[in-house]
């Protein structure tokens, strides 16, 4: 291995060091109260250091974000391929992916519909606003798809695809957000499950193509 392959390893475990530490902050600070030192000092890095690959912590909990969306990706992909799933199993599978994601980092999954509402975004470099874009572009495009078939087919109402895949994520993201809210009042009650099943329930009657 020559020089510059190590010293381009050495950076991206540097990269990683700093990320699982500051999912560790976000984690029991919230996005809110932590702060750069706070990651700094979890890294066991000095300022300097830490700057040198994130700008803020911000462009910290995006990194976290594009995991979350290549996990959502790599599920809905799963899903598509399995060509045995009507379109109604296939809607099923997607709530149950939505619902995985959140289990998978509830923290990150919560600030990722908060920083998408903001202006953050649009402060990001560049690249890293491409790759996020392109990201949440692809599970856009693919959910679409799914509906797009089965409006074709007769099974869903005649309704824009994109419009339908944009209220099937809209559904999942307010009801996150509402609870969440709850929570804070009452942490003894987690109806998060539930309350999402009870919505979906409901869309996917509300998407069946009426009999002529």
């Amino acid at each position: 291995m020559g020089i510059q392959d190590r010293r381009e390893r050495e950076k991206e475990q540097r990269r990683n060091q700093i990320i699982v530490a500051a999912r560790r902050v976000f984690h029991e600070k919230g996005f809110t109260n932590a702060t750069i030192k706070n990651i700094a000092n979890e890294a066991e890095l000095g300022f300097g250091t830490l700057y040198l690959y994130f700008k803020n912590k911000e462009e910290l909990f995006v990194a976290l974000s594009l995991r979350v969306f290549h996990y959502l990706n790599m599920r809905i992909s799963h899903i598509i391929k399995q060509g045995n799933l009507s379109k109604m199993q296939q809607l099923d599978a997607l709530k149950n992916v939505l619902i995985d994601v959140y289990n998978y980092d509830p923290v990150v999954t919560i600030n990722m519909y908060h920083l998408q509402s903001s202006q953050t975004l649009k402060n990001l470099p560049e690249d890293l606003l491409d790759e996020i874009t392109n990201l949440a572009r692809y599970s856009t495009i693919a959910i679409a798809k799914i509906f797009e078939e089965g409006v074709d087919a007769g099974l869903f109402i005649k309704k824009n695809p994109f419009a339908l895949a944009d209220i099937f994520g809209a559904l999942f993201s307010g009801i996150v957000l509402w609870e969440t809210s709850k929570n804070i009042l009452d942490d003894k009650k987690n109806h998060l499950k539930s309350t999402l099943g009870t919505a979906y329930e409901i869309f996917s009657r509300g998407i069946l193509a009426q009999p002529s």
